[in-house]
């Protein structure tokens, strides 16, 4: 499994969907996927990524949080949780993903 995390320096919130993802896949058990960092720096490498917003998390190239109307470029993103809109994806959305497939 591939897992890449996008972000981009002007946007703290990248660091708690690291802290999450870390936890996430701690609770995997078994062979715990790497995490690659990727950074972010202009709208054209935010277009060839599929950059959504910081932070992006790719699972096997994919963005399981994506809809088709969020749109591509350097901003901070936001999510929806089981609270509300949150910077990061919850520990429990982000196993999901990892664990589904």
């Amino acid at each position: 499994m591939d897992v890449r995390l996008l972000y981009f320096t002007d946007c703290p919130h990248w660091r708690l969907a690291e802290a999450r993802l870390r936890v996430a896949i701690e609770g995997l058990g078994g062979t715990a996927p790497e995490v690659t960092h990727e950074l972010v720096e202009t709208p054209e490498q935010a277009k060839r990524t599929g950059f959504r917003g910081s932070p992006t998390i790719l699972v096997d190239g994919v963005d399981p949080f994506a809809t088709p109307a969020d749109p591509v470029g350097l901003s901070c993103r936001l999510y929806r949780g089981p609270a509300g809109v949150e910077h990061s994806p919850t520990v429990e959305q982000l196993r999901s993903v990892l664990t589904a497939g």
